[in-house]
């Protein structure tokens, strides 16, 4: 028996070894002719490479990189840490070197079709999965899943939480500010007793084509919302969250071309243009007693700005109203909310470092001091950008295109990193790094969910291939953990901030990214944020925020811009057919994803004079006022301007992108 035993022990541990053995020379053959190596075992649950493990510093050691679960990240290819080192001479040196067509690349086609879930299989698995014409029923369907998405918060919020501002999905009930400890910006600063959710969400239902559930809404709206609240809100999140509804809301109603169909209102009497008015000199205040012309951060809407205000206040915060305050000012034929939000811009811009062109992401109002010296393209910064573009969109006034494509050099000389091209060359792909205002070196090591909107905001410039490969970066990060967590450490390849609040700036920028090149690998991105929403956000009344990227928990949470942004955008992207796509009227979408019309009427400005500096001459020699803070008032006026210039279309000046574009893409994951 013993020998037998013996025997058996044996042929168990050679079996074993052989087992091993196997595995192991199956690991080498891939490890060669895919680049994929022994991640192809322990690391199943994670299938995703960003062609670099360990990083070393400038000056220090290489450092381990962590998995999501603490445990070591799975072997990578070459690569280097470029991610960490200052930019090329070149760059800081404020040479842009012209992008150049798509090459090679360092890794494969092989990679990039593992990467997204093609186990190793190679380019004809990726062109399988990824490639292929998205079929009209499966579109159909994607789209009814984002309206069903949209339609099931929607409903839940009327039943369960209106008036109050926000849907608790989970316990079925609403939330308004938290009184009983003011100190909660999180809440207070956007929750304002005003209704939140519904007055976000109306131009959803016009671009979604539900008339008399619009109708509905706007008379809603109309009868029950004040906003003579003793509530402190953030200057920012009303303007972009509720001026902004207001004012797309009001213009869907007032288009006489009615392209989501008959939208009318009977007896409409400007109300929600009345509302937007009320609201924004409610918000005057915060633009008064400011030495800098940077507005304070929040307001009472009941009795201005607080006693105990605080003096410090981000870069996006502050400069990022002139789109809402700029339209308001031209349909009410008053400047007063265009100068004050124009004021703040320039502000800010003569604040930007002499050397680097940057600004920093917190500053103080009363001295004009960089409070926070990090600049990057996420939060504290990130619509700061975005509306130096869409002013000039909108109202084409030259000075802000002038600062966007200022700002966007020193972007691209300062905070991007990696190689030249996205497709070709040696070393990392390109990504966005924070970096110090002044010196331009690295600050950490870390980018945030807001900053998945970049790639959207370079579609509409026209820079599609940095856009396409920066996408996929945020794209490889949500295939990794089924949503975007809201902050990511790139060196350590796992998450910093592991909570995902239903934000919309990947599915912007994937839809932007479908309507620029039309590949249907944009299609196949959506379906996957589709997927993933209704699997791991979907609760008993609406969809929760998850508190985990990685374990799924949830909390009880549903911000509006969840069916103002993210079903809107989804919606969009999947349905063809939308009038935004097919009327012929140019769209842009705010940075809260309002929808506004661009048209020659929002072009006009009869006041021009008042935005030039204080004691300059206008083109005539004509001395030229401008109100100071304490002669801030609004005009009242009933009056649109009547003159119409010689209307300036604003056209895309989009690539054309292939397929192969897409395959190169392999060193971004």
């Amino acid at each position: 028996n013993n020998a037998r035993g013996a025997r058996a022990t044996m042929q168990w541990r050679a079996l074993v070894l052989g087992l091993v053995l196997l595995r192991l020379g199956l690991h080498g053959v891939l490890w060669f002719v895919f680049g994929l190596g022994p991640s192809m075992g322990f690391y199943q649950r994670f299938p995703l490479s960003f062609g670099f493990q360990r990083l070393r510093g400038p000056d220090g050691p290489a450092m381990p990189a962590s998995g999501p679960a603490g445990r070591a990240g799975p072997p990578g290819g070459p690569s280097g840490p470029s991610w960490l080192q200052p930019p090329v001479s070149g760059a800081a040196a404020g040479q842009r070197r012209a992008p150049r067509r798509p090459g090679p690349g360092v890794c494969g086609p092989a990679h990039w079709g593992y990467v997204l879930g093609g186990r190793g299989r190679g380019r004809d698995e990726y062109e399988k999965r990824y490639s292929r014409a998205f079929p009209p029923q499966l579109r159909a369907q994607m789209r009814d899943l984002a309206r069903g998405m949209f339609v099931f918060g929607y409903d839940n919020y009327m039943a369960h939480a209106f008036p109050q501002d926000e849907l608790n999905p989970i316990h079925c009930r609403g939330r308004g500010p938290d009184r009983g400890d003011p100190s909660n910006l999180n809440i207070n600063d956007v929750l304002g007793n005003y209704s939140l959710t519904l007055v976000d969400a109306l131009d959803t239902l016009a671009v979604m084509g539900n008339s008399s559930e619009f109708q509905k809404a706007v008379k809603l709206v109309i009868e029950t919302v004040s906003f003579d609240r003793d509530s402190t809100v953030q200057v920012f999140e009303a303007t972009i969250r509720v001026l902004g509804s207001l004012l797309s809301a009001h213009r869907i109603i007032t288009d006489s071309k009615q392209p989501f169909g008959d939208m009318a209102i009977k007896d409409y009497d400007n109300e929600l243009l009345h509302m937007a008015h009320d609201l924004a000199v409610r918000l005057l205040p915060a633009f008064e007693n400011t030495k800098t012309g940077i507005p304070y951060p929040r307001v009472n809407l009941k009795t201005g700005v607080p006693p105990d205000s605080n003096n410090e206040t981000c870069t996006a915060g502050a400069g990022s109203l002139l789109v809402e305050f700029g339209i308001l000012s031209r349909l009410l034929g008053d400047s007063t909310f265009e100068w004050v939000a124009r004021r703040a811009v320039k502000a800010l811009w003569n604040l930007r470092s002499n050397d680097t062109g940057l600004l920093g992401n917190v500053v103080n109002i009363q001295t004009g001091h960089w409070v926070g010296k990090q600049s990057g393209l996420g939060a504290g910064l990130d619509s700061f950008y975005e509306y130096l573009l869409k002013s000039y969109i909108l109202f084409g006034e030259k000075e802000d295109l002038e600062m966007f494509n200022a700002a966007y050099q020193s972007i691209q000389n300062y905070l991007r990193r990696g190689r030249e091209a996205c497709n070709e060359g040696e070393g990392d792909p390109p990504l966005y790094v924070n970096v110090n205002m002044f010196s331009g070196q690295l600050m950490n090591t870390w980018i945030d969910s807001l900053q998945a909107f970049f790639p959207g905001l370079q579609v509409l410039i026209g820079d599609v291939e940095d856009a396409i490969c920066l996408h996929a970066f945020y794209y490889a990060i949500w295939k990794r953990y089924g949503a975007l967590p809201e902050r990511y450490n790139w060196q350590l390849q796992a998450p910093d901030v592991l909570f995902y609040p239903l934000r919309p700036e990947l599915v912007e920028s994937t839809y932007l990214l479908y309507q620029a090149t039309k590949n249907p690998f944009y299609l196949h991105v959506g379906m996957d944020i589709l997927q993933s929403l209704e699997k791991y956000t979907k609760v008993k009344c609406g969809y929760a925020t998850l508190h985990h990227v990685i374990d799924k928990s949830t909390e009880d949470r549903m911000e509006s811009f969840f069916l103002s942004e993210t079903c809107k955008y989804l919606y969009l992207l999947f349905d063809e057919e939308n009038p935004v796509h097919k009327s012929g009227t140019r769209y842009m979408f705010t940075t809260e994803g309002h929808i506004v019309s661009v048209d020659k009427h929002l072009r006009e400005s009869p006041w021009k004079e008042f935005f030039s500096e204080e004691g300059e001459q206008d083109q005539v020699g004509k001395s030229v006022h401008r109100p100071k803070s304490h002669e801030l008032k609004v005009v009242n006026s009933s009056s649109n301007c009547n003159r119409v210039p010689d209307e300036r279309r604003y056209s895309l000046p989009l690539k054309s992108i292939y397929m192969r574009q897409i395959d190169q893409m392999v060193g971004l994951i």
